[in-house]
């Protein structure tokens, strides 16, 4: 059981927070582009930039005509503590690495939002000690990168922590309220009336603390649907919890709801085409809804082969399609027109070599990679006897066939 660590004192810890303003000017002056309109940060897909063999911003941005990209993740160290760090290994303090992707991407007159939390690891908001001091963290990436805009990935394990949740909630509230114009979405589990117990008292939380982002999205897979008509009925129903928490009416409910998907195959195995996303597509711009996005950008390509013989890639989707297909749906959404020219697919790399084959009696650590049934796998934390794939929620993360 892993021992948490306090942040900085809540007296530090607000002092710096109520320098949030000053400090985005300082990060902007520093090269942060201009913000995008609100509508791009809306539509941003996301892209794991240091992890499942990120694909080339640029190359995309050509293709597509996409303009804004949401990297993931930001959560506590490993170790324990109250910092920043990509992945949990990587500190945002000396990230040189990112940051590249981020000048590249603004150079071609784009820009990014950045997604804290996601599933598994150890989030900011279970390792710090108040909302206080889990903003100062947050505050951190926002000035380093000069950021417009924050996603809030509010999910399984860390939304069963009401403690935790509180503090998330409580420092989204605070960066909102420091950086004048910030896009603050938050992205919870969705279920087929829309979101479970554990989301509910996530929207609760924000109501109880006066707090309203640019939207709240859910994430209508892996939970039992079945193709985008169980997809916009969760929106519906969720339409209609976010109307009874917060006593807004339907138009309004929408115009602060989000929708985050997957493309492909999910990880539960349910699969979500092209034909999906237009259909979700023409729900969200038809009920003037504030968010489409998905996961991922780095899926956002065929396997080899095209179904990776039934089994879900976080470097490729499972589905037939070019290479981008599904970022056109975001550029759609963001009110821009994709390229008409069909971009010849990137070609597919060759299978890399298998790792060391994994041993039932060996430890694992994060970042050891062994290969299992013809793939390589990562461990995302310490393992034992664990096989690799055989829960979708498991130590480790698949890199693909080998």
């Amino acid at each position: 059981m892993r021992r948490l660590h306090a942040c900085l004192g809540a007296t530090a810890a607000v002092t710096l927070a109520a320098a949030g303003t000053t400090a985005l000017v300082a990060g902007n002056a520093s090269g942060a582009t201009t913000a995008l309109d609100n509508r791009w940060y809306a539509a941003a897909p996301y892209l794991m930039p240091l992890d499942n063999d990120p694909p080339d911003a640029s190359a995309i941005m050509d293709a597509t005509g996409l303009k804004a990209f949401q990297l993931a993740f930001i959560l506590a160290p490993n170790g324990g503590g109250c910092s920043p760090t990509w992945g949990g290994t990587a500190p945002v303090s000396s990230d040189t690495a990112v940051q590249s992707v981020i000048n590249t991407i603004r150079a071609k007159g784009g820009d990014v939002s950045v997604s804290i939390g996601g599933y598994g690891g150890t989030k900011l908001g279970q390792s710090c000690s108040d909302a206080a001091s889990t903003a100062v963290a947050y505050q951190q990436v926002i000035t380093k990168y000069g950021l417009h805009a924050i996603d809030f990935d509010l999910e399984e394990p860390e939304y069963e922590n009401s403690a935790a949740i509180k503090n998330e909630i409580g420092a989204a509230k605070i960066l909102q309220q420091n950086n004048p114009g910030l896009y603050v979405s938050v992205t919870t589990a969705g279920t087929a009336d829309g979101t479970g117990w554990f989301g509910k008292q996530m929207l609760l939380e924000a109501k109880s603390q006066g707090f309203t982002p640019n939207n709240f999205s859910i994430m209508p897979f892996d939970g039992g649907f079945n193709g985008a008509a169980s997809q916009t009925g969760a929106l519906t129903n969720f339409n209609s919890i976010l109307q009874s928490t917060f006593g807004w009416d339907q138009a309004t409910a929408y115009a602060h709801e989000g929708f985050s998907g997957m493309n492909g195959r999910s990880d539960t195995g349910e699969y979500f085409t092209q034909s999906d996303f237009q259909t979700v597509l023409d729900y969200a711009t038809s009920h003037n809804m504030d968010r489409f996005t998905f996961w991922s950008l780095n899926r956002d390509r065929q396997c080899t082969p095209p179904d990776n013989g039934g089994r879900t890639s976080g470097t490729c989707s499972s589905v037939t399609q070019n290479s981008w297909d599904f970022a056109k749906y975001s550029v759609r959404f963001a009110g821009a027109t994709p390229p008409s020219s069909t971009p010849t697919p990137t070609p597919t790399p060759t299978p890399a070599s298998c790792k060391t084959a994994w041993s039932s009696t060996a430890v694992y650590t994060a970042g050891n990679e062994v290969s299992y049934s013809k793939h390589n796998w990562k461990a995302k934390w310490w393992t034992q006897n664990e096989a690799p794939g055989a829960s979708e929620w498991g130590p480790w993360q698949d890199e693909g066939a080998c």
